[in-house]
């Protein structure tokens, strides 16, 4: 990026901070328009006490920004809605900082029950949890997307082999409860598998491009689709509302009916409806749409400085970039061509974008499990959108399409046991460090090879010199005899005859029969000084331990080769 549109972009995004808790819940719409349209404000206001609520979206794409608003309004000024359950598949928190999401609900008496996949961005619900006001509840997101689906169709639980040996087995861990969360567990154990099952959704609340005066609402210009035709129609089948919010009213020319008027109890219009993330839907960014915006290599650059610039994602040195490129050329050798592969957040996005830029490119179609179908996969705050996809589908429809062809994902991780066992859910002690499954279960269970990339401690510090790799400060260890929490269970992943690899500082770990085996080495790494005295877990040392090419650690003269 050139320094000129550096600035432009701190100029988009200063004006953007400025006005980015705009908002008018009055607003109706100028013009004939069905009575279909209300304001934001009326819209919410029949949600009775007791309702189970369900908002898509996930990060900050699709934000349904002024129902979060409105129904907390309404009850800081009347009392009511009260003891509400709230899902949301994806994550839908501002981490404290953003205003617009779901941790606008933290009133005490609002909410009596949050369920989601992944909950680490909503830091007000977790503090409130953390003081015994609110019951939280984590589901693996591929479950909860089909669960929504099945309930359009009067089926209100599920049986699935997702998450069987892990803290989500019953016969393991804690279950769907975190901390000190009780009431009615969401996942019962069902001989070797497990049954799930969500509570009867009574509102579906979701954002959209546009709608016509008829009231048929569009998502032509949407980041993702997520759950939000599932969520609608199984609010309906259940006797509730589905209400959308739209950035504007329009009769837009060729494109489908995203869902017709009749399945709608209410339309409202928001004129700063966004996207995403500081993209209002009125001037929405091409980037994010099918045919892209003509530089896909521009555009990635755009939303990694963006990310930068909202210090969402850790700057990336030397050290870092190393290790994704260990990834990249570990992926380049074990997965095939014409595979399809999902992308997790952190040092997957950068082994994807080590990847795209590569010749290879061509060779793979990455996906994520909003749906999104094709393309480069959209890095930090705008995780779960892609630069270019091909095309847009449900989550439901991605997580069924994974169980049958989804080749390869590359996940990060937080600890590593001697087991292959693999910890991503949960940091520390507290509800307010939990960070929930995510896609993680749903995606691993069905994934034929899976790549985990991380650090080899945590605070640890690295440095290249001459080529090599030295550990100048050792950290704590994230290898360690027995994860704090199972999100992964390395022995079912064997039973079922998967190939799981482990990137990080010391080289390349692949989970063998007698567990982690240290197969590839990084040039400048001694396993007696390096390794053993850094990790609690068990490692053994492959019979011909293969070393890492210079070039990985450098990037000189780095090319991935094209798999056959």
């Amino acid at each position: 990026m050139t320094l000129v549109q550096k600035l432009g972009l701190i100029a988009h995004f200063l004006k953007w901070r400025l006005r980015w808790d705009r908002r008018d819940l009055d607003y109706l719409p100028a013009g004939p328009v069905s009575e279909k349209f209300m304001s934001v404000r009326d819209a919410v206001a029949d949600i009775p006490d007791g309702a189970v609520v369900i908002t898509s979206g996930m990060a900050g794409n699709a934000r349904c920004s002024a129902f979060f608003w409105a129904v907390s309004e309404r009850f800081l000024r009347e009392g009511h809605p009260r003891g509400l359950s709230w899902l949301s598949v994806g994550a839908q928190g501002g981490r404290g900082r953003a205003p617009g999401t779901v941790e606008e609900l933290a009133h005490r008496g609002l909410l009596k029950r949050y369920i989601s996949g992944h909950i680490e961005t909503a830091k007000a619900l977790l503090a409130m949890a953390d003081k015994g006001e609110l019951e939280i509840h984590v589901l693996p997101q591929g479950e909860m997307a089909r669960l929504i689906e099945a309930q359009a169709t009067g089926e209100f639980s599920l049986e699935s082999a997702t998450g069987v040996g892990t803290f989500l087995d019953p016969r393991v861990g804690t279950g769907s409860a975190v901390g000190r969360s009780r009431g009615s567990p969401l996942i019962e154990a069902q001989g070797e598998r497990l049954r799930y099952r969500l509570p009867p959704i009574t509102v579906a609340m979701f954002s959209a491009t546009s709608a016509d005066a008829a009231g048929n609402v569009y998502f032509h210009e949407t980041s993702t689709l997520t759950e939000t035709r599932e969520s609608a129609r199984a609010a309906r089948r259940n006797g509730g509302r589905a209400i959308a919010v739209v950035q504007r009213v329009e009769e837009p020319v060729g494109q489908p009916i995203g869902i017709p008027a009749e399945e709608l109890d209410a339309v409202c219009v928001n004129p700063w409806n966004e996207q995403s993330v500081a993209a209002w839907q009125g001037r929405s960014w091409r980037l994010f749409l099918p045919g892209g915006d003509g530089d896909d290599h521009a555009a990635v650059e755009r939303l990694r400085f963006i990310n930068r610039i909202l210090h969402i994602t850790p700057v990336r040195g030397p050290v870092e970039e190393a290790l994704a490129r260990l990834g990249a050329m570990l992926f380049s050798e074990v997965v095939p061509r014409d595979a399809h592969i999902n992308i997790g957040v952190g040092y997957p996005e950068e082994v994807c974008r080590e990847v795209c830029e590569s010749p290879l490119r061509p060779c793979y179609t990455f996906t994520t499990e909003t749906g999104v179908y094709g393309g480069i996969p959209a890095p930090g705050i705008y995780f779960g959108g892609a630069v270019n996809p091909e095309r847009m589908e449900s989550s439901a429809w991605m997580f069924r399409f994974y169980e049958e062809q989804l080749d390869a994902t590359v996940l990060g991780l937080l600890q590593v046991d001697s087991e292959g066992n693999v910890n991503v859910s949960r940091r520390g002690d507290k509800v307010s460090d939990y960070v929930g499954p995510g896609g993680f279960p749903s995606i691993v269970q069905a994934a034929k090879t899976v790549i985990f990339v991380g650090g080899w401690m945590a605070g640890g510090r690295w440095e290249i010199e001459g080529g090599q790799l030295r550990l100048i400060t050792p950290g704590r260890p994230k290898f360690v005899d027995r994860v704090d929490e199972i999100t992964f269970n390395g022995a079912r992943a064997l039973a079922q005859g998967k190939r799981v690899y482990y990137v990080t500082h010391p080289g390349v770990f692949e989970l063998t029969e007698r567990g982690l085996e240290l197969v590839r080495l990084m040039p400048g790494i001694d396993p007696e000084r390096d390794v053993f005295p850094h990790t609690t877990a068990r490692i053994h040392l492959a019979s011909r331990l293969a070393p890492v090419a210079s070039s990985v650690v450098t990037g000189q003269d780095f090319e991935l080769a094209i798999p056959t």
